[in-house]
């Protein structure tokens, strides 16, 4: 209880709306993401299922049928198959590893820098009959312990906006990328209409930073040049949030309801608000769930604020490609 304590008061502080700087969440961002994920596992799985991501949604789709769907659209863009070896470059607890493997009879390897979250990947690898085709690496992506050019194909869904360095990471990607190969990402981004001088703006971006452990989002061109810059040539880009026709922000919009998913609507997260209130109480959750449960809501409403804004996007999709006479730097 007093661990579970400390980590929320320390990942606090990393944040702007209580103090915290930018370049301090950035020199100490895997400890920044480390506490967060410690924190917010068990809800995200409860609330989200075993994919912690966004995706487009057509009229009539489940949100997991809309995040299958996206998943699948990443293993066709890379055109993996049978015998080919996959990063998932910040893989959570698998979701979208054992979807992608098993639509694509691709073998997967997850890197995650949190001990917990491998361990429930592991978990549910084995309960789907996964473990001998897919596994995880427990690293640091901006320093992978993986040889040059080991893999045929990498992907990063909405897991790079943890990094301090969007280069420094893209580039370890590139490195560990067997030349030609094809590399497809799911970035966080502001957009074009961002003002960094707009007062709401930098509110909205800060509440989306301390909600989902970030350091500082990035802009949609910051990305495209971090990725050259890293040594990718690009291949396509597209905000994926554009022409969805459902909005993407649509299972945090407390103004919506949805009985496919109701522990996100207003009355499901009041009512799962109160049982975390109340098990605190009795002692059952941690002393300090009730804090986690409410900085969760505090990131719903600024990446809901953000959408509608039109000032940020989840799923900044960008197909790049290790060019073939690319060597590895000494």
């Amino acid at each position: 209880v007093t661990c579970h304590i400390s980590a929320r008061s320390e990942y606090e502080n990393y944040h702007e709306i209580y103090g915290g700087e930018v370049e301090s969440r950035k020199s100490n961002y895997a400890d920044l993401a480390n506490k967060y994920y410690d924190l917010v596992t068990s809800f995200y799985e409860y609330g989200w299922g075993e994919s912690f991501h966004f995706g487009s949604r057509w009229k009539g789709e489940t949100l997991r049928e809309s995040l299958k769907r996206h998943e699948h659209f990443l293993a066709l863009q890379l055109g993996l198959k049978k015998g080919m070896k996959v990063l998932d470059v910040g893989c959570g607890i698998g979701g979208p590893l054992r979807e992608i493997a098993r639509f694509s009879s691709a073998s997967v390897t997850g890197l995650n820098n949190n001990a917990y979250q491998i361990s429930r990947g592991k978990e549910l690898n084995f309960s789907v009959g996964l473990s001998e085709t897919c596994n995880f690496v427990k690293a640091d992506f901006m320093n992978m312990p993986i040889p040059d050019a080991t893999f045929d194909a990498a992907y990063a869904i909405e897991a790079t906006c943890h990094a301090p360095d969007a280069v420094g990471v893209y580039r370890e990607i590139c490195r560990v990328l067997k030349p030609g190969q094809l590399f497809a990402l799911d970035e966080w981004c502001m957009t074009d209409k961002y003002d960094p001088g707009n007062s709401r703006h930098r509110s909205i971006k800060a509440e989306i930073e301390l909600g989902n452990g970030l350091p500082d989002i990035r802009t949609t061109k910051q990305c495209i040049q971090a990725l050259k810059d890293a040594g990718f040539e690009v291949v396509s880009v597209k905000d994926l949030a554009e022409d969805s026709p459902l909005p993407w922000y649509l299972p945090l919009d407390s103004s919506q309801f949805s009985l496919n998913g109701f522990r996100l609507t207003r009355v499901g997260r009041f009512i799962t608000h109160m049982l975390v209130k109340t098990l605190e109480f009795l002692h059952v959750a941690p002393q300090g769930s009730l804090r986690v449960s409410s900085f969760l809501e505090t990131a719903a409403e600024g990446l809901v604020k953000g959408a509608k804004e039109g000032i940020f996007t989840p799923i900044f999709f960008v197909l790049a490609r290790k060019p073939l006479d690319k060597q590895p730097e000494i």
